[in-house]
């Protein structure tokens, strides 16, 4: 296919770019910045650019196939809230919009980790926590949660219209992964996201196999590692910092606490990388 993706220059990005040439897709990435001849530049905050963007740009294209849209402010507090929710929220409906008028059926978008009610100060009302939990705390996440209400409407107004929502886990490449054996020292530096992550090499398996997937309508999938980020059992992990909490099924001694089952079982998601293989625990 050819494909459009937003922020491909990001650290989700370049692996996601990567990973689809190498099965060879032809991708044209979009973004705000890059390297000189590896990115078009656009404003996805300007309607204009970015159907303009979509519908054809000279020698790179007259027309994609699919839009993977990973562009965003990345995470809460690095922006205002106001300038978050500008960004994010606008980006998301140009780029929909766009789609819609150039007639792409089939598009993946990056929702987060953080819908699910990240930094869980308030506890989740089980785990592992799955699709079914939305309770967004910041307004990073809020725009993430209204993104999702966003696509399920635009999908009833096209019923032949695919969007899949990823809720990414904290994303990591390997060089990451010597940090990792610290978090055993202190459980509460990591509950945040429930000691999850996600390598960004099983990040873009997942736009892959969404893409492949895809079939009209709305659907959301947590993507994660298959592991946590700790060497101590979830057991222990679970019953120091939220005791109480109702667990759901079997915890595995360091099974992700951030449910993949249903990625796993729609998109044939698999997670391959864990830090454990690159420091030898």
């Amino acid at each position: 296919m050819r494909i459009i993706v937003t922020g491909g220059s990001g650290k989700l990005g370049r692996t996601v770019v990567r990973t689809l040439r190498e099965e060879g897709h032809e991708v044209v990435n979009l973004d705000r910045s890059g390297e000189r001849g590896s990115v078009v530049l656009v404003d996805l905050t300007d309607a204009g650019q970015v159907l303009d963007a979509v519908a054809g740009i000279d020698e790179h294209h007259a027309g994609v196939d699919a839009i993977v849209h990973l562009a965003a402010v990345p995470a809460p507090g690095l922006m205002s809230d106001v300038a978050t929710f500008h960004n994010n929220l606008l980006s998301t409906f140009n780029v929909l919009q766009a789609a819609r008028r150039a007639g792409v059926k089939r598009v993946v978008t990056a929702s987060s980790e953080t819908v699910l009610g990240l930094p869980f100060d308030t506890p989740p009302p089980y785990i592992p926590v799955d699709e079914d939990v939305t309770s967004p705390e910041t307004t990073y996440s809020l725009v993430k949660h209204l993104e999702e209400q966003l696509a399920i409407q635009l999908v009833r107004w096209d019923p032949e219209l695919s969007i899949t929502a990823l809720r990414f886990s904290d994303v990591m490449d390997p060089e990451d992964y010597a940090a990792f054996p610290a978090f055993d020292a202190d459980a509460s530096l990591r509950k945040w996201n429930l000691w999850g992550y996600v390598d960004a090499r099983d990040g873009a398996q997942a736009v892959s196999r969404a893409l492949a997937a895809a079939r009209p309508g709305f659907e959301r999938y947590v993507i994660a590692a298959a592991d946590t980020v700790m060497s101590r059992p979830n057991a222990e992990l679970v019953s120091e910092v939220f005791p109480g909490v109702e667990v759901r099924g079997k915890l595995g001694e360091h099974d992700t606490l951030l449910s993949i089952e249903k990625a796993r079982r729609e998109l044939g998601y698999e997670p391959r990388h864990s830090w454990r293989d690159a420091v030898g625990r």
